[in-house]
């Protein structure tokens, strides 16, 4: 065992306080025999992808904050379907069966070794960096499906309920409540001059459209103080001065990027003005040829979705695949050809309750029960824990 670190080889994983031996991770910080280390950061759905693709041709170790990935697009129904909590996280164990996971976070990153919050060193051949956004979660996974519990049992004994933030998440929580619990006051406050502003105004005007029917009341260009949420009087002041009453409120707001623990590190002169990584077409950091970037931490100009941060994942896993086996046959040192990943619009799809979705297409947007049929039903689910093995 590497000093101060967790490492969990992927048996059923055990409680992240009770430290593992790991027999293929060796505290030299390269691969034992002929294997070539490679680090993953992050166990979002690109890191993990990453992970999974590569664990039967290099030394695979993923660094994560909790022994489990965690789907964000279904994690929000939750509050208002328990039911499928536990198909919307899945344990690293179960996908990761021929590497080793470390429970900690990374604080920081050299030339060979990255550095996590336990104190201890992993040392990495190639490092992939995968920390999307920064937000705190359970370490173990029973006790993220506590949460989940926890928060539909508020919603539910509550007759009133605030949702701050008219992204993706805020509008499918609010759609979700206001379809299955008709009787509850709903109120989302949204900053914004529209809902959904990552993708074009249609899509929003026609969720605001949707939400409105259902008489949830949306509140557009106003913020709540995050610093001064009451604790017990459930009075919320905006920033326009309106008093909300709201027995229980979900914040769906924007978390900061993942990149703070670069900051320090070698790699804090690759971060652009907004913390992103900046990488070349192969999606490998500017000026490193042993370190990629996957996820929403790149400074690739297109939408932060899951599925391109799936795309990411794939042409990494595979120029890495071929990095690894051209070392194996004595041509290190030599060019090796790589995949080249081009930015690309996917379609956005944001859930209006049970039966309807809004989404944009490249040519078109539309609403109602048809792109409904496609994404509420499994809120992808099924699709990715099968990108998984899961």
């Amino acid at each position: 065992m590497e000093a101060g670190n967790q490492l969990v080889p992927t048996a059923p994983i055990r409680s992240a306080s009770e430290p593992i031996l790991c027999t293929r991770v060796d505290s030299s910080g390269s691969g034992s025999g002929r294997w070539k280390r490679v680090v993953v950061v992050g166990g979002g759905i690109s890191g993990s992808i990453v992970a999974k693709y590569l664990q039967y041709h290099a030394d695979v170790v993923l660094i994560d904050q909790k022994e489990y990935f965690e789907i964000p697009w279904a994690t929000m129904r939750t509050t208002v379907e328990p039911a499928i909590a536990d198909k919307a996280v899945i344990n690293h164990a179960d996908y990761l069966v021929n590497g080793n996971l470390v429970v900690a976070s990374a604080v920081g990153v050299t030339e060979t070794e990255v550095v996590t919050s336990d104190g201890g060193r992993v040392g990495y051949d190639y490092l992939v960096v995968a920390t999307g956004h920064s937000y705190s979660s359970p370490v173990v996974v029973d006790w993220n499906l506590s949460l989940f519990f926890s928060a539909n049992l508020k919603m539910r004994s509550s007759s009133s309920v605030l949702i701050i933030g008219g992204g993706p998440s805020g509008v499918e929580l609010a759609s979700d409540i206001a379809s299955n619990y008709p009787e509850k006051k709903v109120t989302l406050v949204h900053s914004g001059s529209r809902l959904l502003g990552f993708i074009g105004c249609k899509a929003g005007n026609k969720a605001l459209e949707w939400l409105r029917s259902k008489n949830v009341d949306v509140l557009l260009e106003q913020t709540i103080d995050l610093n001064s949420l009451p604790d017990s009087n459930g009075i919320y002041i905006t920033s326009a001065g309106e008093a909300i009453a709201a027995d229980v409120h979900f914040v769906c707001v924007n978390n900061p990027l993942g990149s703070s623990w670069l900051q320090e590190s070698v790699l804090s002169d690759r971060l652009d003005k907004r913390g992103q990584l900046m990488v070349d077409e192969h999606l490998r950091v500017k000026g490193r040829s042993n370190i990629f970037a996957v996820g929403d931490i790149v400074d690739i100009h297109e939408r932060k979705q899951g599925i391109l941060a799936q795309r990411h994942a794939a042409i990494v896993a595979k120029n890495l695949k071929a990095m690894l086996k051209g070392e194996l046959a004595g041509k290190e040192g030599k060019e090796v050809k790589l995949g080249k990943y081009k930015p690309s619009v996917a379609i956005a799809m944001v859930s209006l309750g049970k039966k309807d979705a809004v989404a944009q297409l490249p040519f078109t947007t539309m609403s109602g029960f048809l792109p409904g049929l496609i994404k509420t039903r499994e809120v992808f689910l099924r699709k990715t824990r099968k990108l998984l093995s899961v």
